[in-house]
């Protein structure tokens, strides 16, 4: 978004921003601070976020290989093929071949194995046959280079394999080691402080009246931050009173580089979020209340190059708004590049939602054979066990406001 699009001085409870305005404004009003570097072990790698890009030092294949079992030969033997060859040995795997091959020769390779001198193709096992005497039989011509990868086909020195913020997954664990990075640079993870608030939450361990809830969604957001890539320091609960929360956050913004808050945001006497976080200095509330379902009474605002982050009390506005919303901020926070892309897939069923805002629905993903179908989940934000069910959500554009059965539509997959 424009920079000339971006009010002044944020959004309130009375004029609702679209969510991607909001985050616009967000990252436009708060600037993180740059986190530090840490190294840690390849096997402790996966999650984090990288700290410098990884170059290729050197070709990967160092050397030609074989794609195929069968045997290295000299595409010019076999020009005037079925012919006859000469097997002068074998390419054993991980040692160099014990010579050259020359005119009229054929050496047996598997996969991956490295082509001889003077060998520039390789012939599958299937389109030869054995023919006594130390001779086999090539039924096939072959071209230069066919079933052969080069030097640096897959790698060439200084590709850049990983850029700098990306989010490692576990399958990249393997090009860092064939790149010889034992050890990794890596982004500290920044510590995130989760408080709940409401008189109505109870302890775990207690049995809730009627009213009351057990303190849950503390747990439930805290679980998402930490594969989003943060450390989650839990605080403590905090029922409705003003200065007691001012307090909290104080001490939790103290201890952490961020605060998440559950419950309070709205614009009721008894919500009282909004007054603490703007009692703790500039910038303050950013943003108060988004066009979007669920989680409309949601806050962002910072202090300082602290973010604070006020989600609904209500366990799905909870959870879908710091995934569907608040991630781009996690993201800058923890220094990461990007957020995943989503999945494709058919929508089993038609699904409304209202013109102007923005509506999130969660879905279970079905497979047959090769179409995935997304099944929409009846959405009502204070059930607890919605996302449960749920593998993903999709997105109702506010240009919309209707996806039709059977269009495909982008999935959000749950981490």
């Amino acid at each position: 978004m424009s920079d000339a699009l971006l009010p002044e001085r944020g959004f309130d409870a009375r004029s609702l921003p679209l969510p991607e305005a909001a985050v616009a404004y967000v990252l436009a009003s708060w600037r993180p601070e740059a986190r530090p570097v840490e190294e840690v072990t390849l096997a402790d790698a996966t999650g984090r976020v990288l700290a410098r890009e990884a170059r290729a030092n050197a070709p990967v294949p160092p050397a030609p290989r074989s794609m195929m079992d069968g045997y290295a030969v000299r595409a010019s033997d076999l020009e005037t093929a079925p012919r006859r060859l000469y097997v002068a040995g074998e390419v054993r795997m991980g040692v160099a071949p014990a010579r050259a091959l020359k005119p009229g020769e054929a050496m047996r390779i598997p996969t991956g194995g490295v082509l001889p001198d003077g060998s520039d193709a390789v012939v599958p096992q299937e389109d030869t046959r054995a023919a006594g005497d130390g001779l086999v039989e090539v039924l096939e011509r072959v071209a230069v280079g066919e079933f052969v990868t080069q030097p640096g086909e897959d790698l060439a020195p200084g590709d850049v394999v990983l850029a700098q913020g990306h989010r490692l997954r576990g399958v990249e664990m393997g090009v860092l080691a064939t790149l010889g990075w034992e050890r990794v640079p890596v982004r500290v993870r920044p510590l995130v402080g989760v408080l709940s608030t409401g008189d109505e939450l109870v302890a775990l361990t207690n049995e809730p009246e009627i009213g009351q809830v057990r303190d849950s969604n503390r747990f439930a957001v805290g679980a998402v931050l930490e594969r989003l890539g943060t450390r989650v320091v839990q605080l403590p609960h905090v029922g409705d009173d003003p200065q007691i929360l001012e307090h909290a956050l104080r001490e939790g913004l103290a201890r952490c580089d961020a605060v998440v808050l559950t419950g309070g945001s709205s614009v009721g006497e008894r919500d009282v979020t909004p007054r603490a976080v703007e009692a703790l200095g500039a910038p303050g509330i950013l943003v108060h209340g988004l066009k979007v379902k669920p989680g409309k009474p949601t806050i962002f605002a910072a202090a300082g190059a602290k973010l604070i982050i006020g989600l609904p009390g209500n366990p799905t506005s909870a959870v879908t708004i710091l995934l569907a919303v608040a991630r781009p901020l996690i993201d800058a926070l923890v220094g990461a590049d990007a957020t995943p892309p989503p999945l494709s897939a058919r929508l089993a069923a038609e699904v409304r939602g209202r013109s102007d805002w923005t509506w999130y629905v969660p879905v279970t993903l079905t497979r047959d054979g090769a179409v995935t179908s997304a099944h929409p989940l009846r959405l009502r934000s204070s059930h607890v066990a919605l996302l449960a069910r749920a593998d993903g959500y999709v997105r109702v554009a506010p240009e919309r406001g209707v996806l039709d059965a059977g269009e495909q539509v982008e999935v959000y997959p749950l981490p």
